[in-house]
C-alpha cells in the first residue's frame, strides 16, 4: 500500500527561536501591531509503500526520531494516510 507523510517539525517551545523572533519583530515594525509570536519550524511531506497503517506510521515515527528531527532542540507531529 501507498502513503503519504505529512510531518511538522517545531523547535521546543522551552528554546529561543531565533527566525521566529527575527519576523515577530519586522512583523511589528510593519504594522502587525497584534502579533505576539511566531516559531518557525519545517514541513516534510513523505510518499512510501508499507504493508499497513500501523507499519506506516511506525515506519515514520521512527524516522522522525533518528533522522528528520533533534529531540534536544524539536518536536514533532505528523499525519499518515493511505494513497491509491
Amino acid at each position: 500500500m501507498k502513503f503519504i507523510a505529512e510531518i511538522n517539525v517545531m523547535p521546543l517551545k522551552a528554546l529561543l527561536d531565533p527566525q521566529g523572533k527575527a519576523v515577530l519583530q519586522s512583523m511589528n515594525n510593519n504594522g502587525y501591531k497584534t502579533t505576539s509570536d511566531v516559531r518557525i519550524g519545517k514541513h516534510i511531506t513523505i510518499e512510501f509503500e508499507a504493508a499497513s497503517n500501523k507499519e506506516a506510521e511506525k515506519i515514520i515515527d521512527d524516522a522522525c526520531k533518528k533522522m528528520l528531527t533533534n529531540p534536544i532542540m524539536e518536536s514533532f507531529e505528523f499525519n499518515v494516510k493511505q494513497i491509491k
